[in-house]
């Protein structure tokens, strides 16, 4: 492939890769981390697309959410906000925790 024929194919590629996430025309799940408990606990998400969600954390410490079923790990900063992307998810319920407080930091994704 030449240099213009692979710059076209690049920038296709690249746009077809977000595609699913600009799909998404109500914008990220709101998910709030509050005395070490997450809200709303089970999330409902449209199977075979990419999610977003936007996680605020108004606890005094870190927290991580963390799931091996989603193949995820994010640090959220005491007070502060991260998005998690959720990469297309089959039909099935994916649990999820606060590494930190996994005892209390518990919630569950269900794509349907």
């Amino acid at each position: 492939m030449n240099g213009p024929h692979r710059v076209a194919y690049l920038c296709l590629t690249g746009v077809l890769a977000l595609a699913p996430l600009a799909a998404r025309a109500d914008g990220p799940i709101a998910v709030t981390l509050k005395d070490h408990k997450f809200s709303p606990a089970e999330i409902h998400v449209k199977a075979n697309t990419a999610t977003l969600l936007s996680v605020s954390n108004e606890d005094a410490s870190a927290e991580e959410f963390d799931s091996d079923a989603l193949k995820v790990e994010k640090v959220i900063s005491a007070n502060g906000k991260g998005l998690v992307r959720l990469r297309p998810l089959a039909p099935g319920r994916y649990p999820f925790e606060g590494e930190y407080h996994a005892d209390t930091a518990q919630g569950v994704v269900v794509a349907e």
